[in-house]
C-alpha cells in the first residue's frame, strides 16, 4: 500500500510532536502501513527571501508528488486566529494541478492542530483545514467517541481531529490522552486507506 502522508507546518515544535505520534499510529495499524512525514517552509514577507531547498532538521519539504503518491493524507497546522497557518495554506494553494486531475479524490484525509491557549480556535482551525480536502474530493476521517481518550481528555482532542494545548511558549508536552488521540487518528486513516484499496 502507498504511504500515508503526514503533512504539517510547525513553528515551535508542538505540531511536529503531534505528527510523530500520528506517524506511530499509522505504522501500528498494520504491517503494510507506512507513514511519510513532510513539512512546508515558512512564508516570508520579503519577496527576495526564500527558504533553503532542504530544511536544516526534521522531515523534508513536501512536493506535489508526495500528495499524488499517497494513499491518505493527514494535515496539521498550528492555529492562527482560528485558521491554519499561512505556510500550509500557501502550499495547498499550489495544488490546483492535483485538483484538476483528481489526484486526491476518493482518498481518506484527517486534520490536526495545536494552540497556545485551551480555547484558542482548535475546532475552527480543524474545520477550516477540511475545506481544501473536500474540494479535492477526499473522504474525511475524524475521531469518534468510541476512542476512550476523547471522553477523558482535559486538554486537546476533538471529534474533528487531534488537537493539543501547547501552552504560551508552545512547548507544553503532549498529554497521554493527546498522544493516544494522535495515534488513533493515524490508525484510522491508515485503516480507511487499506479498506478503500481493498486490502
Amino acid at each position: 500500500m502507498p504511504d500515508i502522508l503526514i503533512l504539517y507546518y510547525s513553528r515551535h515544535g508542538a505540531t511536529a510532536d503531534m505528527a510523530e505520534q500520528i506517524a506511530l499510529g499509522v505504522e501500528e495499524s498494520g504491517p503494510d502501513s507506512r507513514a511519510r512525514v513532510r513539512t512546508v517552509p515558512p512564508v516570508s514577507t520579503v519577496c527576495e527571501a526564500t527558504a533553503d531547498e532542504v530544511p536544516d532538521s526534521g522531515p523534508p519539504y513536501a512536493t506535489l508528488d508526495d500528495l499524488s503518491e499517497c494513499a491518505g493524507l493527514i494535515l496539521g497546522s498550528p492555529t492562527r486566529f482560528g485558521n491554519m497557518a499561512a505556510p500550509l495554506k500557501y502550499f495547498l494553494d499550489g495544488t490546483s494541478s492535483l485538483w484538476l486531475n483528481g489526484a486526491l479524490s476518493d482518498k481518506p484525509a484527517a486534520v490536526f492542530t495545536a494552540t497556545s491557549s485551551l480555547h484558542g480556535g482548535q475546532e475552527s482551525t480543524l474545520l477550516s483545514m477540511m475545506l481544501p480536502l473536500l474540494h479535492h474530493g477526499m473522504y474525511l476521517v475524524g475521531l469518534p467517541y468510541s476512542e476512550p481518550a476523547l471522553a477523558r481528555t482535559r486538554t486537546g482532542g476533538t471529534p474533528y481531529g487531534a488537537s493539543h494545548h501547547a501552552g504560551g511558549e508552545g512547548r507544553q508536552p503532549l498529554s497521554e490522552d493527546e498522544q493516544e488521540l494522535c495515534r488513533a487518528l493515524g490508525r484510522r486513516v491508515a485503516r480507511a486507506a487499506a479498506r478503500l484499496e481493498g486490502n
